[in-house]
């Protein structure tokens, strides 16, 4: 039997679900304990604009069981998911801008928004989404 080193196959999921969403080198994977657990929050940085959001979050019963329940939904989310259009600015800038979204539903959408941050720090002009192709 072979013993797989936690951190070598941590890291070879991690570049699994880079690879598959086509953002490597954008996403912070966020490891929380709580309650015996591990909660995984995948999160995205966006370049153009240098904000971060919410991806998605999963609860394993440790690092590489969060890890393979996050390739699991990184790989089917697009089906399983409405996409949604959200234009916003800073409280610090008047620049408009774009995000898109993936969410069971629209309060999804602004959570993963507003994630990690102050609520008065964004203001949301307009969500929208967007028809089924």
């Amino acid at each position: 039997m072979q013993i797989t080193d936690i951190h070598v196959e941590a890291a070879r999921i991690q570049q699994a679900i880079e690879e598959h969403l086509g953002i490597e080198g954008s996403l912070i994977f966020d490891y929380i304990s709580e309650a015996g657990k591990t909660r995984l929050n995948l999160i995205t940085v966006n370049k153009r604009h240098s904000q971060s959001f919410l991806f998605h979050s999963e609860i394993g019963i440790d690092k590489i069981d969060a890890l393979q329940k996050m390739l699991a939904y990184a790989q089917t989310y697009k089906e399983k998911e409405n996409s949604y259009t959200l234009q916003w600015i800073t409280k610090d800038s008047r620049d408009l801008h774009t995000s898109y979204f993936r969410a069971r539903n629209v309060y999804e959408a602004l959570d993963k928004l507003y994630y990690g941050r102050d609520i008065n720090s964004i203001t949301v002009f307009s969500v929208v989404m967007n028809p089924v192709a």
